[in-house]
Parts: structure tokens; sequence; C-alpha cells
């Protein structure tokens, strides 16, 4: 691998350290604040548990950030993740556990506005719903789980010490699970503004394992996590397991346990699939703020308990620091992507070029849209996504939705197919029927996203979408990653 592309993934790493030194408190602080784990044993759970999150179940939440923007270029990962990282450790060095979910979505939004890419207001309200939902949850589940324990211990009347012994091992417990759930959510926070910029390959180990290069990238990150929990996390953990609300030991734990839940929830396909399936509504896989769910978790418990022992002062400084670290995130990535790009000249942005071709519009006159609108839009390429919006709004104003699908018809994204490029590990994940429609369009060129796909949907059934429902959403899902497999794959670069 070259060196450069080490050194562009190195703000990913440092990113990744970041998280550690500031959220393993949340998964261990309530536990180290209460002095019933060593920090040791806390750091060398949370570093083994999170990688075995990340590796195994990062993919789902990563998804979302990717629809909020897409970092095309490397440089430009590069200086998201640091700005993100930068953001976090200026927090982390006031002792306070910020949100390392929405730093790196300010990062990201400052990353859109300097390449002219538009930020997808589905994708961004869906994020930022759950900034208010993941506190107020966990502060439900929270006393809900207190209120619980402190009915059962009462019935099971154990004898000090044996109950002493049991909270240790339940809180060993507690952040093991935590932490897995840390690092399946939060790992797309860390490494998932590399992924459209992956330097990494697909290979098998031992011939029957295939291990991605999103895995690699993820395990890349964790490892960072890990370090980080190590070398700085004690600070931030005496903040939020003392400085919030003083806990009792079985406090600590029901805190833990609550935070764990609201982050897996917020990260497991196969929850998502098991709702989708029966019909019912499926909870968004989003990489969620490990520090509001622990924070609402104490602050649920706090509450049941009579709010006289919550620090309020010291949890409007936790609040602020959640509202302006997307700003400062954001800001930070604008300006040193300039810098980037004009003092240092790397290109921290790819292209994405627009048109109104006559494919794009006879696709928009069979969707109901008037040719004549774009007729002083024809054959005129935009240099960029807003570029071509706001030319487009000048013509005519449209719901979000209707223009939403203008501005996807017509980026252009030149793809050469040549089945070659995939190996048999990849075809086999595609699909026999999907493979074999894939080989048909062998050395075809398409100049849109839209018209490959459509191509394929035409050569087999198993490329088409199923109707728009709750209980095909999770087939729409994965046939969604699949295209963009191919697209990646095929794209003319």
């Amino acid at each position: 691998m070259e060196i450069a592309i080490l050194i562009f993934l190195s703000s990913g790493l440092f990113l990744g350290w970041s998280l550690g030194a500031n959220d393993a408190a949340n998964v261990f602080g309530t536990a180290v604040g209460t002095r019933m784990v060593k920090f040791t044993t806390a750091a060398l759970v949370c570093s083994i548990f999170v990688i075995l999150g990340a590796v195994i179940s990062g993919s789902g939440a990563a998804h979302t950030l990717g629809k909020l923007g897409s970092v095309n270029a490397i440089a430009g990962s590069f200086m998201a993740a640091f700005a993100a990282a930068l953001t976090v450790y200026w927090m982390t060095k006031l002792g306070l556990p910020v949100s390392t979910s929405q730093s790196i979505v300010g990062a990201i939004i400052g990353w859109n506005f300097f390449s002219g890419s538009i930020t997808d207001p589905v994708a961004l309200i869906k994020i930022i719903s759950t900034w208010v939902a993941c506190p107020l949850l966990a502060g439900f589940i929270g006393a809900g789980l207190y209120k619980l324990t402190g009915i059962f211990l009462r019935w099971a009347k154990f004898h000090l010490f044996r109950l002493d012994a049991y909270t240790r091992a339940a809180l060993i417990f507690a952040g093991a699970f935590g932490s897995y759930s840390l690092g399946a959510n939060n790992i797309a926070n860390v490494m998932g503004v590399f992924i459209p910029s992956s330097p990494f390959t697909d290979f098998n180990v031992a011939g029957f394992f295939n291990f991605s290069g999103i895995q690699q990238l993820f395990l890349l990150g964790a490892i960072a996590i890990g370090v980080g929990v190590f070398t700085y996390s004690k600070k931030v953990m005496m903040t939020v397991g003392d400085g919030l609300m003083p806990l009792s030991p079985v406090a600590a734990w029901v805190a833990v346990i609550a935070h764990s839940i609201v982050l897996f929830l917020f990260a497991s396909e196969g929850l998502e699939h098991l709702l989708a399936s029966s019909g019912l509504p499926t909870i968004p896989l989003v990489p969620v703020s490990s520090s509001q769910a622990v924070v609402g978790a104490v602050i649920g418990i706090g509450l049941l308990k009579g709010s006289h022992n919550i620090q309020w002062r010291v949890l409007g400084n936790i609040s602020l620091g959640w509202v302006t670290t997307p700003v400062i995130s954001a800001t930070v990535c604008f300006v040193a992507l300039f810098f980037l790009q004009n003092v240092f000249n790397q290109q921290v942005f790819k292209e994405v070029r627009y048109e109104i071709s006559p494919d794009v519009a006879d696709k928009m006159t069979s969707l109901g849209m008037p040719k004549a609108v774009f007729r002083d839009m024809a054959e005129k390429e935009y240099d960029s996504a807003v570029e071509f919006r706001d030319a487009l709004r000048e013509k005519i104003q449209l719901p979000t939705t209707q223009e939403t699908k203008i501005i996807y018809y017509a980026e252009i994204s030149e793809m050469f197919v040549y089945p070659g490029k995939i190996d048999n590990k990849s075809l086999g994940w595609l699909g026999k029927e999907r493979a074999a429609a894939l080989q048909r369009l062998s050395r075809k060129t398409f100049k849109y996203k839209w018209q490959i796909a459509e191509a394929l949907a035409k050569e087999s059934d198993a490329w088409k979408p199923k109707p728009n429902t709750k209980v095909n959403k999770v087939y729409n899902k994965n046939l969604k990653k699949k295209l963009s497999f191919v697209y990646r794959k095929f794209a003319i670069k």
C-alpha cells in the first residue's frame, strides 16, 4: 500500500483514537467512577469487544452516514475525519463526553458545502431526529430498568458481599455488551467517510472466509479506538461516572445496560430485518451518540430517584458541547479543505457533473414532467449538484422528492461493464441470477447509474426492486447495496 494512502488514513486513526478516549467513558465510566471495576480491566474488555462489534456488525449504520454525503476523494476523507477528530480531542481535553456522531456529521456537511454537493435532507433529518430520540429513549429504558432491578433485588435479598460480587460481574458483562454495541454503531463515524474511496480490496482467509475491504477499514479503525481507550479515556470516565450524578453500583450497571441497548437498537440489521419482515416500523440504522445515550440513562435514573442529586451545571456544559460540536467540526473542515486544496494542491473532491441530455429529458417526461421545462438546460453540463439544482430552481419550483429524482437522473456516472473485475466471492454475494444478468451486459457502456440499473432489471427480475412496503424494505435496501457495488466496480475513473 502506498505511503500516501496510509498518511491519508491517519486522520481516521486519529478520530478512532479520539472516540476511544472519549466514548469509552460511556461504556465503563459509571463502573470505573464507582470504583467497582479497575480502569485496566475496563480498558482491556472495552478494546476487545469494540473490535468485534466493528468488524462483525459495523456496516449497518455506515449506510445512512454514506447517504448524508459521499466524500469521493481520499484527501477529502482525510480532512473530514481530521476535523471531526480535532473537535472531539478539544472536547476531551475539557473533560466533556461529546458526540463523535455529531462531529463527523458536521465534518461531512462542511465537505458538502466546499465541494458543491447537496446534503441529503432525508438522511440529515433522520440523523438529527436520533439526536433527540437517543437520550430520551435511554432515559426511559434506564428509569424502567432501574425500577425493575430494585424490585428484583428486594425480592432476592442477596447478602451484601454476594451482591457486590454479582454487581462487579454484571458491570463487566454490561461493559462488554456496550463495547460491542459501540463498535457496531460508531465505527461508521471513524471510517465511514473512507468507504467511497477505500484503498483496500477483498481477500479470502484460509479459502472460506471473505474479509472485505470495508471490514479491513473497520478493523483498522477499531484498533485505533482501543488505543484511545488505554491511553486517554480515564478523565472522561470520571466525568461520566462521578461528575454528573453520584451513582450506586447498581445504578451504574443500569446506566450502561440502557446505553448499550439503545446503541444496539440503532445498529442491528438483524432486528431491522425482523421488524420489517413482520410489517412493523423499523428503527433507523444510524450512528447515534453514545454520549447522549449514557447521559440520558443517568438522567432518567436521577429523575426517578428525585432530581436533587443531578449536577445540572455539568449537564448544561455537556449539552452545550453537543450543540457546538457539529458547528465547530463543519467550520474546521471547510477552512481546512481550502488550505489542503489551494496550499498543498490536493484533490479534496472529484468533480461530479450533471446534464439534461435527451435520455434524461425522456426519462423525466415518462415520470410526468413537461419536456419544455428542461429546454434551456438541455445539453449543458453543470459542475456540481448545487449549481445544477440552482439552475433547475430558476426554471421551476418542485417538491423536494421530485427535485431529488431529477438530480439523481441527471448525474453523469460513466461505467464500462467488465465482469472480470469482480471475484467469485463477490459474484456469489450478488446471487446466481444477478451475476448472470451482469455477464450479459459485458462490455457495454452506460452514462448514468439509472441506465445500468434499468438494463439489469430488464435482464433479470432479481435486479428489480419490490413494491415500496415495510415488508420489502430490507430486500430493497440490500438490492441498493448490490447496485452501489456495481457502480463502484465499473466506474470509469
